[in-house]
């Protein structure tokens, strides 16, 4: 633990040590960056090291993490990260791309990225001896924090918006956390919550607010750089290889501020040479980080959130100036796109690279067609897409982009009529 120094303040720059501060700046309320001895990190660990080991999770990293190695072995709480990483080849073809990789987040135990975020903080709070942990969720973060606090049976109670999907609802209620519906939106589910940890002294996973949700979803900048190297054959004991261009969606900004941060403790260790540049792709429907990106500010002001991906639909981001500045700090970029982008995106990725994506784990592709479109990517580049959940999630979603099956009589005529009814359709929509 000799590794984690404290905290400092995202906004202000004031510093805290390990036990000074539980979750924000105490001056402005600002969001706080986990500081690391990077020099000890460098004299006991090498990017070779890493490379070389067998353990397939999160816990490769163990080096870089701000925890102490977790128990619970031979559960999902061990089971986190290490997510497949691949070419995409007809979707590259399709963009005029020669370098396209696409990273699956979605094969995550509880099926979305946000499991690192709930493991690294369930293995925070055994350390400190929390007894129960709460967060608000629009149930990705939820069912992330309710698998991992399963596996270390630590009681976890989750708030969540009434409209949330009922497969992720399901998630929550299965792991045995306990649940309450929110007649409200995610914002203000979020705010409860920091009234009740508040209130009897829970400890409060959510997103952005608890650094330790930043560091676990850095590990995804990790594996990338690693995997890549691997892909790419620049297998090396001291360096790793980085993609050109990262994009991801954003709704509360901590999944693109961890990239960041990731990217930044690798830089800083000198395990890659540079920096990749990151991509934000927000809905139209919930786009105060866009916003305000295309404004040129730092100032980010609410919006009314209405977007089918409900896992970045966000009135006010909790992690937003960190995540535009991931974009504006890399030379990256915001993206804007339509719920209809999405839709899109999702059956794309489906039956051209027979990944199933949420409606926000397919919002990159979608801004990764825009910015193809607007010149902001060259077709030599070296691009990652993130996809952050799976389509099992929100199956309302999936069959708004899909479509409905047919149904038929058990005769053969019947399936005639309806074969040729589909391929008609087929040909349609090909045009």
């Amino acid at each position: 633990m000799g590794r984690f120094l404290g905290y400092s303040c995202s906004v202000c720059g004031a510093e805290y040590g390990p036990d000074e501060v539980t979750y924000t700046c105490p001056m402005d309320g600002g969001n706080l960056d986990v500081i690391l001895d990077y020099a000890a990190i460098a004299k006991s660990t090498t990017a070779g090291q890493i490379m070389a080991s067998r353990e397939e999770s999160i816990w490769r990293y163990l080096p870089l993490l701000p925890v102490i190695e977790p128990g619970h072995k031979g559960t999902p709480l061990w089971a986190v990260g290490w997510t497949p990483m691949f070419r995409p080849d007809r979707l590259a073809k399709k963009l005029g791309l020669q370098n396209l990789w696409l990273k699956d987040d979605g094969r995550n135990p509880t099926a979305s990225l946000k499991d690192r975020a709930s493991a690294v903080v369930v293995a925070r709070a055994e350390e400190i001896g929390v007894k129960i942990i709460i967060t608000a969720s629009t149930g990705n973060a939820g069912a992330a924090l309710a698998g991992m606090a399963a596996a270390a049976q630590m009681p976890a109670l989750i708030l969540a918006p009434k409209n949330a999907p009922q497969g992720k609802v399901a998630q929550l209620l299965m792991f045995g956390a306990k649940v309450i519906l929110v007649n409200g939106t995610y914002d203000d589910a979020f705010d409860l919550s920091l009234m009740a940890a508040d209130t009897f002294g829970w400890y409060c996973r959510n997103t952005g607010y608890n650094p330790f949700t930043a560091e676990g979803k850095k590990t995804a900048a990790f594996e990338i750089c690693e995997q890549f190297s691997k892909a790419t054959g620049k297998v090396s004991d001291v360096k790793w290889g980085v993609p050109d261009a990262v994009f991801v969606s954003v709704g509360d900004g901590n999944i693109i501020s961890g990239l960041h941060k990731g990217m930044k403790d690798l830089h800083e260790l000198g395990w890659i040479d540079r920096m990749p540049r990151i991509f934000g792709v927000q809905s139209q429907g919930s786009s105060a980080i866009y916003n305000a990106f295309a404004a040129g500010t730092e100032e980010i002001k609410p919006v009314h959130a209405t977007t089918i991906a409900d896992s970045i639909s966000v009135d006010l981001p909790r992690d937003g100036l960190r995540a535009l500045r991931a974009a504006t700090q890399t030379g990256g970029a915001y993206i804007q796109v339509s719920d209809d982008d999405i839709l899109a995106a999702m059956r794309t990725l489906g039956r051209d690279a027979a990944v199933f994506a949420e409606p926000a784990g397919a919002t990159p592709y979608a801004g990764l067609v825009k910015a193809v479109e607007q010149g902001l990517v060259r077709p030599d580049e070296q691009i990652l897409m993130l996809i952050t959940g799976n389509g099992l999630k929100d199956i309302k979603g999936a069959l708004r982009a899909a479509g409905k099956a047919t149904v038929i009589e058990p005769d053969l005529d019947a399936l005639k009529k309806a074969l040729k009814q589909s391929d008609s359709r087929a040909e349609e929509s090909g045009r």
